[in-house]
């Protein structure tokens, strides 16, 4: 059998598939491949992706539906005709390309955070949109989309519905972030510093500049080249952008967890009365939300792998009447990657045939 291998700038023929022609700018980080197979999961009707990169990762064969292509180099000429294109790179190839992308007419959905404060960005949860009943307005020449942070989504999300149930008097998190929030090189630097400290040799620290293997840290080193305080600013930041304003806005810190995936959250919830664990847990069901009861595993990173909903349960506070403990799990990359395509799905309607006919 012969496997159909094409390039990435060839021209697709439209099918019955789609019309809309797509590229994922970082094809090759771990938001871009999940990007890819979300993609193809939702059957978004694209006739073209191509895959595109700046890094190591170019020449690299990876799979799109039936056919295997090549990871090809970020020039202005491969965003010709392109209707949406995927920013799953990091912040500084996001903003080296971005106005090239906008120039040639393409909407544009940002998963590396650069272009939260740019002129006409919007944060985007299509989640709790649907939550909050909102309809995004028809924009014929929309601004980029930025992803909002998957935690935010996932607290605007959670305390939007827990408001149905009783109101929300305070709310405080603990976020353990995952080394794969830095990418395929905080999974490196996680892995390499585990097999030294296993073996007495000197640990690596070039990304995070401290010890997080069998370690958890409120702050990097000096010498790392982002902080665990913006982190934490930047979800309060998007949550206050997604949630509605009558939602408390909840105290954030971010602790950098010794794991390789998966985000777990520990969420302390004060009400005006007494939490009712029973209600709370009606509140907190329905789509997205895997309420996770007493007599199963708990949520946990490695159950929550893969998975496209939040796994939670909910337990009393044992010292306080009034309150409650949500413990939260979430695959982080397939919840941004999700988000990403939600929000193409959204802007299609400004593009109802593509740009390409």
């Amino acid at each position: 059998m012969t496997t159909n291998v094409k390039s990435a700038t060839s021209a697709t023929s439209k099918s019955a598939q789609g019309f809309y022609r797509v590229a994922i700018v970082g094809a090759g980080s771990l938001r871009g491949k999940e990007v890819a197979e979300v993609l193809d999961q939702r059957n978004f009707p694209a006739v073209d992706v191509k895959l595109l990169d700046d890094d190591e990762s170019l020449g690299q064969l990876e799979a799109m539906k039936d056919e295997i292509t090549f990871i090809q180099s970020v020039r202005a000429e491969q965003f010709d005709k392109i209707d949406f294109t995927f920013f799953a790179s990091d912040a500084e190839c996001t903003r080296r390309n971005f106005k090239q992308v906008q120039a040639a007419g393409s909407a544009i959905v940002d998963l590396s955070y650069a272009l939260e404060n740019e002129p006409g960005a919007t944060i985007q949860a299509p989640w709790v949109q649907r939550q909050l009943g909102q309809v995004n307005a028809l924009d014929l020449q929309p601004g980029p989309a930025v992803v909002a942070h998957p935690a935010a989504v996932v607290l605007a999300l959670l305390l939007r519905r827990l408001s149905t149930a009783s109101a929300v008097s305070k709310a405080v998190a603990t976020v353990l972030q995952p080394a794969s929030e830095h990418g395929q090189n905080g999974m490196d630097e996680l892995h390499e510093q585990t097999v030294s400290l296993l073996s007495f040799q000197q640990l690596p620290k070039k990304l995070f500049d401290v010890q997080i293997a069998f370690n958890m840290v409120s702050r990097y080193g000096e010498q790392a080249s982002s902080s665990l305080i913006s982190v934490s600013e930047r979800v309060v930041n998007h949550y206050r952008k997604i949630a509605p304003e009558q939602n408390p806005v909840p105290s954030v810190v971010v602790l950098q967890a010794p794991t390789f995936h998966g985000y777990t959250v520990s969420l302390n919830l004060e009400f005006s009365g007494p939490a009712d664990v029973s209600e709370l847990s009606k509140a907190l069901a329905g789509e997205h939300v895997l309420l996770v009861s007493g007599t199963q595993e708990a949520p946990n990173n490695v159950n929550a792998a893969g998975q496209g909903d939040i796994l939670v349960s909910v337990t009393p506070d044992v010292s306080n009447a009034n309150s409650a403990w949500l413990w939260i799990a979430f695959d982080n990359l397939r919840l941004s990657a999700t988000t990403a395509v939600e929000c193409a799905e959204a802007m299609a309607a400004s593009r109802p045939r593509g740009q390409v006919q």
